[in-house]
């Protein structure tokens, strides 16, 4: 069964505040602020057994990123860990994490090849569209990223954003040509995040489905 992308909803998050205007010594370059710095957090990978113990830090850094009330932030958890737990599964799994002193960010994935169950259900012409644009082996779909909201919405294209560091690397640890994700047809805020970081429609419009109607192909080249 097909994976849909999965990101912390900005529904119940506050919109950042401008930083305050700073002055700053003539002659001296102006510091640039934003989501991510120059040499942001560190990213590294985690086995399958590690991300099982760290499974509800894991869930709570999720919650603590889509906001709400209790019920909200319980329910949260619960579908992020779910989701993660079904992916970890599959062969081929990877997950990032970014951290300072404290876990910050999250990202993962698996590859997949011609065949198998995550391609069930897809479009016949969007499913050879992508396999001829990567050898085999070459095609990871990116299935969660998980970031603070200033990261969603702050300096997007920048290449230290950590998004698009998480990603980055994860195609490169697998030496992926290219990168897809599924996201409900619905969710426009998730797509319009996404294309925000780089990613692309696998079609002609920004609509082209997986099963026809029900979601939308993303695909995001390496190095992005």
């Amino acid at each position: 069964m097909s994976a849909h992308m999965l990101l912390p909803t900005t529904s119940n998050l506050p919109v950042p505040r401008s930083a305050p205007s700073r002055s700053r010594t003539p002659g001296r370059p102006k510091r640039e602020w934003g989501s991510s710095p120059r040499e942001g957090e560190r990213l590294r990978p985690l086995t399958r057994g590690q991300v099982e113990d760290r499974l509800q830090e894991l869930g709570d850094l999720y919650a603590e990123f889509s906001g709400g009330g209790p019920w909200a932030w319980n329910e949260a958890r619960a579908a992020f860990q779910r989701h993660l737990a079904a992916d970890a599964r599959r062969p081929g799994f990877s997950l990032l994490i970014a951290e300072t002193t404290v876990l910050t960010g999250c990202a993962y994935g698996f590859p997949v090849g011609g065949a198998g169950p995550w391609w069930e259900g897809f479009d016949g012409d969007v499913r050879e569209s992508l396999l001829r644009r990567v050898a085999p082996g070459r095609l990871f779909v990116v299935s969660g990223i998980v970031v603070p909201s200033r990261v969603r919405r702050e300096n997007q294209g920048r290449a230290w954003n950590l998004a698009r560091r998480l990603q980055r690397r994860l195609l490169a640890d697998h030496g992926a040509a290219l990168g897809v994700t599924l996201v409900e047809a619905r969710d426009d805020g998730i797509v319009d995040t996404l294309r925000s970081w780089g990613w692309r429609s696998a079609g002609d419009d920004t609509h082209t489905a997986g099963p026809p109607g029900s979601c939308r192909v993303l695909v995001l080249t390496a190095g992005t």
